[in-house]
């Protein structure tokens, strides 16, 4: 089912705190709701509430109720929900052979109602956050990682890069550990594990030596956590002996998962650190520490850019900054890359992989299950967003399972590995055109643009009738035209045997 309406003015929505369209709509039809999913990739999700509705003779007061008429233009949701509503005709509820659909997972062989935890961080630093949380759906959190050791924060510590729709894609932190002491830490496991036995409570630590390692293990499984996470890979915290550091040692990973081990019997994750070549050798140390599963990737050494007035890189402390962790859309690609690794590896078949980077939609959610994860944790798109996201994750996900001949989460672990190849063994022979949907062409020319200047000059442009040709003699089948493309209006055509000769 192709989306019909007009994802860049949904993308212009604020995503509101109780949306005063919302409010001033007369048939109660839940805007915010519905354009919050259409955002985060849920079509389906948002027909499902539409429903019967029809907004199309409205005199629209949502419109004039949007917090951006006041110093903009409105967002246009009559439009929007029109055209939904004629999308909808096309869809048709869809139910598997066994109508039944089961979100649950596992983490290193223990229980989750569905994959989805808050990653170590800010988001899950107090319990009064996680139980916010958990209330809206979170399966359980790992909590802000502990440590023996004062914290002295920075600030400002956050920078970003922002799209066009500016929500910010990529996201740099010079954040810390969890400024709360051991005992403050402690209670909190306590408490959540009181008051939410359902829920996975995860307690990521931090030590200076083998004895805190041992020490914070064994006192967070006397509190009740479920899982030990090792961070071992924090970009803000480096020396030594410390966050990043240790994860660009294999001694200093498998040492210091012994020191763990010692002190607890609880499953063991390693957060390791993208920060370095391959992976795998820092994934096996750890296994070789004791650790039963991996937590990947921690954000990526960074500076998001320079401010050309003070010209200090961001974020801009007294004149100063350090590299800092990049997290957010922008690093999905790279820990998805991990992930494929991680998973094909034989050695860490048996090895649990909680993926993490750059998770905003239910797309990219499946996209990590698929290559491996059984577990996933979020961070910057519920500081970004809130913790509301889960409804989306979990309904998309819902809606794709039922039209699918799948009905569990547990059935797509891994599928997509195998499709992952050495460089060597991709097939070559065949070239794929793209094919030029002019109907829905808006004749802009970038496609002949990006061809002529970063391609193959395999396009020409009639500026007459405003309409791209392909020029297949030169096209090489590289479909640059077809990802730069605005309208979406370039689709893949069959396969052809390349002429070896030519």
């Amino acid at each position: 089912m192709k989306n019909i309406y007009d994802i860049s003015e949904v993308n212009r929505c604020m995503l509101c705190l109780n949306g005063p369209c919302e409010k001033a709509c007369p048939k109660g039809i839940k805007i915010s709701k519905i354009i919050r999913s259409l955002y985060f990739e849920n079509a389906v999700g948002g027909i499902k509430e539409l429903k019967n509705n029809d907004c199309s003779t409205c005199s629209a007061p949502c419109e004039k109720a949007c917090v951006l008429s006041k110093k903009n233009r409105h967002v246009e949701i009559k439009n929007i929900f029109t055209d939904l509503k004629k999308q909808s005709q096309d869809y048709k509820p869809q139910t598997n052979k066994n109508n039944k659909i089961d979100l649950s997972s596992e983490i290193c062989g223990i229980p989750l109602e569905n994959p989805f935890l808050l990653s170590s961080s800010v988001v899950s630093s107090t319990y009064d956050m996680c139980s916010r949380a958990f209330e809206e759906g979170w399966a359980g959190a790992s909590l802000k990682t502990i440590c023996n050791f004062p914290q002295h924060e920075a600030s400002p510590r956050f920078s970003a890069i922002h799209n066009h729709a500016n929500s910010f894609c990529g996201f740099k932190n010079i954040e810390q550990l969890s400024n709360l002491s051991v005992s403050e830490n402690m209670e909190i496991i306590r408490n959540l594990t009181k008051n939410y036995p359902n829920k996975i409570i995860i307690s990521s630590i931090m030590g200076r030596n083998e004895a805190e390692w041992t020490m914070l293990a064994s006192e967070s499984e006397n509190s009740g956590a479920s899982v030990i996470e090792c961070n071992f890979s924090c970009p803000n915290m480096e020396n030594e002996s410390l966050g990043v550091t240790i994860g660009q040692s294999e001694e200093l990973i498998e040492r210091f998962t012994r020191a763990v081990r010692k002190g607890t019997k609880l499953p063991i994750l390693a957060k390791l650190t993208p920060n370095v070549t391959d992976m795998i050798p820092f994934a096996l140390a750890a296994k070789k520490g004791g650790a039963n599963g991996i937590a990947a990737i921690n954000t990526i050494n960074s500076i998001t850019g320079v401010n050309l007035n003070s010209y200090s890189a961001e974020p801009v402390i007294h004149g100063q900054t350090i590299v800092g962790g990049y997290s957010g859309h922008a690093v999905k690609p790279i820990a998805l890359r991990f992930i494929s690794d991680l998973s094909k590896c034989e050695e860490l078949k048996d090895m649990h992989i909680s993926g993490m980077g750059g998770i905003e939609s239910w797309v990219d959610a499946l996209e990590f299950i698929l290559l491996g994860s059984s577990s996933l944790q979020i961070t910057t798109s519920v500081m970004q967003y809130g913790y509301r996201i889960i409804e989306d994750l979990l309904d998309g996900i819902k809606n794709y399972l039922l039209s699918s001949d799948k009905s569990s989460i547990k059935d797509l672990i891994g599928l997509s590995s195998r499709t992952v190849v050495n460089h060597n063994t991709i097939e070559r022979e065949t070239i794929t055109y793209p094919v030029f949907n002019l109907d829905k062409c808006n004749g802009c020319g970038r496609c002949y643009i990006s061809c002529m200047d970063g391609g193959h000059q395999a396009i020409n442009f009639d500026n007459e009738k405003r309409i791209p040709k392909l020029i297949g003699s030169k096209c090489v089948g590289c479909h640059l035209c077809r990802i730069v493309c605005p309208a979406r209006a370039i689709d893949k055509a069959h396969k052809t045997i390349r002429n070896i000769n030519s």
